[in-house]
Protein backbone atom coordinates (compact mmCIF):
# COMPACT_ATOMS: atom_id res chain seq x y z
CA UNK A 1 0.00 0.00 0.00
CA UNK A 2 2.75 2.10 -0.06
CA UNK A 3 3.12 3.54 3.32
CA UNK A 4 5.39 5.72 4.29
CA UNK A 5 6.27 8.25 7.24
CA UNK A 6 4.55 11.07 4.61
CA UNK A 7 1.74 9.18 4.79
CA UNK A 8 -0.90 6.06 3.56
CA UNK A 9 0.16 6.13 -0.01
CA UNK A 10 -2.77 4.82 -1.83
CA UNK A 11 -4.96 4.94 1.11
CA UNK A 12 -7.54 7.38 1.57
CA UNK A 13 -10.21 7.78 4.33
CA UNK A 14 -13.12 9.25 3.04
CA UNK A 15 -16.58 9.92 4.11
CA UNK A 16 -17.85 6.61 3.06
CA UNK A 17 -15.20 4.80 4.78
CA UNK A 18 -11.50 3.57 3.14
CA UNK A 19 -10.30 3.93 -0.60
CA UNK A 20 -7.92 2.35 -2.49
CA UNK A 21 -5.87 2.98 -5.29
CA UNK A 22 -4.47 0.39 -7.59
CA UNK A 23 -3.79 -3.48 -6.02
CA UNK A 24 -4.42 -4.23 -2.89
CA UNK A 25 -3.62 -7.64 -1.59
CA UNK A 26 -4.89 -8.97 2.05
CA UNK A 27 -3.10 -11.92 3.64
CA UNK A 28 -6.26 -12.59 6.28
CA UNK A 29 -10.32 -12.08 5.99
CA UNK A 30 -11.07 -8.89 4.97
CA UNK A 31 -14.87 -7.72 7.06
CA UNK A 32 -16.60 -4.67 5.50
CA UNK A 33 -20.22 -3.86 5.03
CA UNK A 34 -20.07 -2.97 1.32
CA UNK A 35 -17.01 -3.40 -1.50
CA UNK A 36 -17.43 -0.92 -4.93
CA UNK A 37 -15.47 -0.22 -7.43
CA UNK A 38 -14.80 3.19 -8.86
CA UNK A 39 -17.63 4.45 -10.77
CA UNK A 40 -17.36 3.14 -14.11
CA UNK A 41 -14.38 0.73 -13.18
CA UNK A 42 -14.95 -2.86 -12.86
CA UNK A 43 -14.30 -4.62 -9.23
CA UNK A 44 -11.77 -7.44 -9.93
CA UNK A 45 -10.70 -9.96 -7.09
CA UNK A 46 -8.00 -12.53 -8.01
CA UNK A 47 -6.71 -15.59 -5.63
CA UNK A 48 -4.55 -18.34 -6.53
CA UNK A 49 -6.97 -20.82 -4.85
CA UNK A 50 -10.00 -19.49 -4.73
CA UNK A 51 -12.43 -16.24 -4.07
CA UNK A 52 -15.14 -17.20 -1.19
CA UNK A 53 -18.27 -14.90 -0.25
CA UNK A 54 -19.91 -16.30 3.79
CA UNK A 55 -22.79 -14.83 5.34
CA UNK A 56 -22.95 -15.46 8.78
CA UNK A 57 -25.64 -14.53 11.11
CA UNK A 58 -25.71 -13.04 14.50
CA UNK A 59 -24.88 -16.42 15.99
CA UNK A 60 -22.07 -16.39 13.60
CA UNK A 61 -23.31 -19.30 11.70
CA UNK A 62 -22.62 -19.35 8.18
CA UNK A 63 -26.17 -19.28 6.55
CA UNK A 64 -25.18 -18.11 2.80
CA UNK A 65 -21.57 -18.98 0.53
CA UNK A 66 -20.35 -17.80 -2.51
CA UNK A 67 -17.19 -19.96 -3.71
CA UNK A 68 -15.23 -19.21 -7.10
CA UNK A 69 -12.60 -21.81 -7.65
CA UNK A 70 -10.91 -24.06 -9.87
CA UNK A 71 -14.10 -26.41 -9.89
CA UNK A 72 -16.20 -23.81 -10.69
CA UNK A 73 -19.06 -21.64 -8.79
CA UNK A 74 -20.33 -23.20 -6.08
CA UNK A 75 -23.35 -21.37 -4.27
CA UNK A 76 -25.17 -22.36 -1.03
CA UNK A 77 -28.02 -20.96 0.86
CA UNK A 78 -31.49 -21.20 1.05
CA UNK A 79 -32.69 -19.54 -1.90
CA UNK A 80 -30.89 -18.52 -4.95
CA UNK A 81 -32.49 -16.35 -7.34
CA UNK A 82 -31.32 -14.79 -10.53
CA UNK A 83 -32.36 -11.76 -11.98
CA UNK A 84 -32.64 -9.37 -15.16
CA UNK A 85 -31.22 -5.58 -15.58
CA UNK A 86 -35.16 -4.55 -15.16
CA UNK A 87 -35.34 -6.83 -12.09
CA UNK A 88 -37.64 -9.69 -13.54
CA UNK A 89 -37.15 -13.17 -12.09
CA UNK A 90 -34.94 -15.19 -14.56
CA UNK A 91 -34.25 -18.70 -12.47
CA UNK A 92 -34.80 -19.57 -8.55
CA UNK A 93 -34.28 -22.38 -6.72
CA UNK A 94 -34.93 -23.42 -3.56
CA UNK A 95 -35.64 -26.77 -1.64
CA UNK A 96 -39.22 -26.83 -2.71
CA UNK A 97 -38.89 -26.16 -6.44
CA UNK A 98 -37.09 -24.62 -9.01
CA UNK A 99 -38.35 -21.55 -11.33
CA UNK A 100 -37.93 -20.35 -14.56
CA UNK A 101 -38.71 -16.65 -15.15
CA UNK A 102 -37.75 -16.47 -18.74
CA UNK A 103 -39.95 -16.11 -21.71
CA UNK A 104 -38.58 -19.56 -23.35
CA UNK A 105 -36.32 -22.64 -21.97
CA UNK A 106 -34.21 -23.92 -24.23
CA UNK A 107 -32.26 -27.27 -24.31
CA UNK A 108 -29.52 -27.06 -26.60
CA UNK A 109 -27.85 -30.58 -26.00
CA UNK A 110 -28.57 -33.35 -28.85
CA UNK A 111 -30.17 -35.95 -26.35
CA UNK A 112 -32.71 -33.30 -25.42
CA UNK A 113 -34.49 -32.51 -21.71
CA UNK A 114 -34.53 -35.89 -19.30
CA UNK A 115 -36.25 -35.89 -16.13
CA UNK A 116 -36.34 -38.73 -13.71
CA UNK A 117 -39.88 -38.00 -12.20
CA UNK A 118 -42.85 -35.74 -13.47
CA UNK A 119 -43.28 -32.81 -15.26
CA UNK A 120 -45.63 -30.01 -14.81
CA UNK A 121 -46.32 -27.56 -17.80
CA UNK A 122 -49.15 -26.31 -19.99
CA UNK A 123 -47.07 -26.25 -22.33
CA UNK A 124 -44.75 -28.36 -24.60
CA UNK A 125 -43.72 -27.10 -28.02
CA UNK A 126 -41.01 -27.38 -30.55
CA UNK A 127 -39.41 -24.76 -32.05
CA UNK A 128 -40.93 -23.40 -35.79
CA UNK A 129 -39.91 -26.06 -38.44
CA UNK A 130 -38.42 -28.71 -35.86
CA UNK A 131 -40.02 -31.82 -34.93
CA UNK A 132 -41.46 -32.54 -30.98
CA UNK A 133 -40.51 -35.95 -29.57
CA UNK A 134 -41.91 -36.74 -26.60
CA UNK A 135 -39.77 -40.39 -25.71
CA UNK A 136 -39.76 -42.80 -22.87
CA UNK A 137 -37.17 -45.69 -24.14
CA UNK A 138 -37.16 -48.39 -21.05
CA UNK A 139 -40.65 -46.89 -19.37
CA UNK A 140 -43.90 -45.92 -20.00
CA UNK A 141 -44.76 -42.05 -20.79
CA UNK A 142 -48.22 -40.72 -19.18
CA UNK A 143 -49.88 -37.68 -20.27
CA UNK A 144 -52.74 -36.27 -17.11
CA UNK A 145 -54.85 -33.52 -17.09
CA UNK A 146 -57.62 -32.48 -15.16
CA UNK A 147 -59.49 -30.75 -18.01
CA UNK A 148 -57.88 -33.06 -21.18
CA UNK A 149 -54.93 -33.12 -23.04
CA UNK A 150 -54.96 -31.25 -26.57
CA UNK A 151 -52.13 -32.25 -29.12
CA UNK A 152 -52.35 -30.57 -32.01
CA UNK A 153 -50.51 -30.96 -35.69
CA UNK A 154 -51.24 -27.66 -37.40
CA UNK A 155 -48.72 -28.67 -40.43
CA UNK A 156 -47.83 -32.29 -40.34
CA UNK A 157 -48.75 -35.80 -38.71
CA UNK A 158 -48.59 -37.14 -35.59
CA UNK A 159 -47.13 -40.10 -34.86
CA UNK A 160 -47.39 -42.62 -31.74
CA UNK A 161 -44.79 -45.84 -31.95
CA UNK A 162 -44.73 -48.13 -29.22
CA UNK A 163 -43.08 -51.95 -29.14
CA UNK A 164 -46.08 -53.67 -27.21
CA UNK A 165 -49.93 -52.63 -26.96
CA UNK A 166 -50.74 -48.84 -27.80
CA UNK A 167 -54.26 -48.46 -25.40
CA UNK A 168 -57.01 -45.52 -26.09
CA UNK A 169 -59.11 -45.66 -22.96
CA UNK A 170 -61.95 -43.37 -21.66
CA UNK A 171 -63.29 -43.96 -18.75
CA UNK A 172 -66.47 -41.83 -18.58
CA UNK A 173 -66.56 -40.78 -22.31
CA UNK A 174 -66.24 -42.05 -25.66
CA UNK A 175 -63.09 -42.09 -27.76
CA UNK A 176 -63.82 -40.21 -31.10
CA UNK A 177 -61.85 -40.47 -34.40
CA UNK A 178 -63.02 -37.87 -36.60
CA UNK A 179 -61.31 -37.82 -40.21
CA UNK A 180 -61.96 -37.83 -43.90
CA UNK A 181 -60.23 -41.30 -43.82
CA UNK A 182 -59.72 -43.66 -41.44
CA UNK A 183 -57.22 -46.56 -42.22
CA UNK A 184 -56.52 -50.09 -40.28
CA UNK A 185 -53.42 -51.56 -42.07
CA UNK A 186 -52.66 -55.22 -41.49
CA UNK A 187 -55.38 -56.49 -39.90
CA UNK A 188 -55.91 -60.11 -40.10
CA UNK A 189 -58.63 -61.46 -42.25
CA UNK A 190 -61.02 -64.26 -41.10
CA UNK A 191 -62.54 -66.62 -43.55
CA UNK A 192 -66.34 -67.59 -43.02
CA UNK A 193 -66.52 -70.28 -46.03
CA UNK A 194 -64.08 -71.52 -48.32
CA UNK A 195 -64.79 -69.02 -51.44
CA UNK A 196 -63.90 -70.53 -55.09
CA UNK A 197 -63.27 -66.45 -56.11
CA UNK A 198 -61.38 -63.77 -54.27
CA UNK A 199 -63.23 -60.63 -53.06
CA UNK A 200 -62.21 -57.46 -53.13
CA UNK A 201 -65.15 -56.44 -50.65
CA UNK A 202 -64.61 -57.07 -47.09
CA UNK A 203 -66.45 -55.87 -43.55
CA UNK A 204 -64.37 -54.61 -39.89
CA UNK A 205 -65.66 -57.24 -37.68
CA UNK A 206 -64.89 -57.23 -33.94
CA UNK A 207 -63.84 -59.67 -31.40
CA UNK A 208 -65.76 -60.60 -28.14
CA UNK A 209 -62.07 -59.58 -26.64
CA UNK A 210 -62.00 -56.71 -29.08
CA UNK A 211 -59.88 -57.73 -31.86
CA UNK A 212 -60.66 -56.37 -34.76
CA UNK A 213 -60.14 -58.52 -38.46
CA UNK A 214 -61.73 -58.60 -42.12
CA UNK A 215 -64.02 -60.58 -43.19
CA UNK A 216 -65.61 -61.29 -46.79
CA UNK A 217 -68.63 -59.20 -47.39
CA UNK A 218 -71.69 -61.46 -47.83
CA UNK A 219 -75.45 -61.99 -47.66
CA UNK A 220 -75.20 -63.49 -44.31
CA UNK A 221 -73.50 -63.58 -40.99
CA UNK A 222 -70.44 -62.64 -42.50
CA UNK A 223 -68.54 -62.17 -39.21
CA UNK A 224 -68.73 -65.67 -38.45
CA UNK A 225 -65.55 -67.53 -38.99
CA UNK A 226 -63.58 -70.80 -38.72
CA UNK A 227 -60.13 -69.50 -38.19
CA UNK A 228 -58.42 -68.45 -34.95
CA UNK A 229 -58.41 -64.74 -35.03
CA UNK A 230 -60.16 -64.14 -31.87
CA UNK A 231 -58.13 -66.33 -29.90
Amino acid sequence: MNFTIDGMGHLRITERGLKLEGTSEFLQPLYAKEIQSRPGTPLFLQSSKNISVNILNNENHLVTQLTAGSRGVQARGKMLEVRSSSGKLLFSADDQEVVVGAERLRVMGAEGAVFTSSVETPHVRAEPFKELRLESPTRSLFMEAPKGVDIHAEAGDIQATCRSDLRLQSVDGAIILDAQKIKLLRLPEGVASPSPSRQTVFEVCVCANGIVFLSQAGTGSTCQMRNHVCI
